[in-house]
């Protein structure tokens, strides 16, 4: 039986906070004592003010995660959300660490490097999970419409056939990056113990400049993908309101990347340089810790627009059963990761031995059997969707569940009322709710 701990909603909240006001009780003291015991230069305030930034960013993170860990009631959706809540904090942590200690920083910074692309990651499979579970003819319903064409700087190429191919391969251009990404993270810490590394100096003599321009590369190839699946189902995604979530997403993520740049050529042309490194060893050191300071700073910003955008309140049902245990286990589980690499790896596989599938999801031609969208494990969403009753108060509850087309595509039972605020449903909306039929619950293999 699972450990529900009574009524553990209402007090689990005002324990973290405690929680949290004890942290700062023993950690503001160690600052201020490390601030008197050595000499307070550039280095040393830059420090402690980007930890006052730290320490006000990771409450309003760790409280929206609390906030969807509490109300756990759609774990397909909810747990590729708290996955990318995580990256402010970690982004915070990291670069203020980094900041105090520039000798270890390009080993801390290979944690936040290798979260980048998982969060990158997870945002396209909070994509796919709603659609897949809203949508279960989603492919059907792509191959009828109208042919998305390239974006710059690709646009001369030819466009890639609607449906499966579409969906398959912006998965994998989004992929690729995850992979892309810890390898030449590992590179890097490879070249810096060899002494070849020189991060943020642009020299066609160390590994730096390559490994950024092909980060670069595989990064651009990865946002493009994502942006061309926005628009391939803008109508669809439109009840999540994506563009907000993207932009949260995009903007951490290339900000960081591309400020980095910008750092590293100022130092180049010698608007930073060895004439003025303060408190640090080198000038690549300068630009270093200039990075991680407005890094933390900026994670302040992003921890309020994640707040808004990735919010709780959808998630809201009025009867919430679970328990406190299984909610935050469930958030560090990672088998549904491991089982999607797997079955991308199986499929690039076959293809490259000549032995590819003959459809990812069209129909079986012999046993007629059907999985989900790019994954084995959709039918069992879909049939657990299905299955569930709808929420009295009409609020989301995703997964096929809400009511009223929103879309001349889109299947019976949809509508992007429940993410609007103050939104309650009328009882005649309840009341005229309908059965799926057959034709809306072809998930193609």
């Amino acid at each position: 039986m699972p450990c529900t701990c009574g009524n553990w909603r209402r007090w689990i909240r005002p324990l973290v906070v405690l929680l949290y006001i004890l942290l700062l009780l023993v950690v503001l003291p160690l600052c201020i004592w490390e601030l008197q015991g050595s000499e307070v230069g550039t280095h040393n305030k830059a420090w402690f003010i980007a930890g006052i930034f730290v320490f006000m960013t990771i409450p309003i993170s760790l409280w929206g995660i609390l906030q969807h860990l509490v109300h756990y009631t759609q774990p397909e959706l909810q747990k590729p959300i708290i996955r990318i809540l995580w990256m402010v904090p970690i982004y915070s942590l990291d670069s203020w660490i980094a900041l105090k200690y520039p000798s270890i920083a390009i080993y801390v910074d290979t944690c936040r490097e290798c979260y980048e692309a998982y969060v990158i990651y997870n945002f396209m499979t909070f994509l796919l999970k709603y659609l897949e579970n809203q949508y279960p003819s989603l492919v059907l319903m792509l191959e009828v419409q109208e042919q998305q064409k390239h974006l710059p700087p690709l646009c001369c190429c030819p466009p890639w056939p609607m449906g499966e191919v579409l969906l398959l391969r912006c998965k994998l251009g989004v992929l690729q990056y995850t992979v892309v990404r810890p390898v030449t993270t590992v590179i890097a810490l490879i070249c810096q113990l060899c002494g070849v590394y020189d991060e943020g100096n642009f020299s066609s003599a160390n590994a730096w400049t390559y490994l950024v321009i092909f980060n670069n590369i595989s990064q651009l190839f990865a946002m493009y993908c994502l942006v061309l699946f926005y628009r391939a189902l803008r109508e669809e995604l439109s009840p999540i309101r994506p563009v907000g979530k993207f932009l949260c997403v995009k903007l951490v993520v290339f900000v960081s990347f591309w400020q980095a740049v910008l750092i590293a050529l100022l130092v180049k042309v010698g608007v930073i340089s060895e004439k003025r490194t303060w408190d640090w060893q080198s000038v690549e050191a300068v630009a270093t810790g200039l990075q991680d300071f407005v890094i933390c700073v900026e994670m302040f910003l992003a921890a309020i627009a994640h707040h808004f955008s990735f919010t709780y309140k959808p998630y809201i049902q009025e009867a919430e059963e679970g328990s406190c245990f299984d909610s935050f286990m469930a958030m560090w589980d990672i088998s549904d990761v491991r089982a999607d690499i797997t079955e991308q790896v199986r499929n690039v596989g076959r293809t490259v031995m000549g032995r590819p599938r003959k459809s990812y999801f069209s129909e079986a031609e012999n046993d007629g059997e059907r999985s989900g969208l790019l994954s084995s494990a959709s039918q069992d969403a879909i049939t657990e969707a299905t299955s569930n009753p709808v929420s009295s108060r009409g609020q989301y509850e995703g997964l096929g569940k809400t009511l009223t087309p929103h879309s001349l595509s889109a299947p019976a039972g949809l509508s992007s009322a429940p993410w609007d605020e103050g939104y309650e449903a009328r009882p005649e909306e309840i009341q005229d709710t309908k059965e799926l039929t057959d034709a809306d619950l072809i998930v193609i293999t």
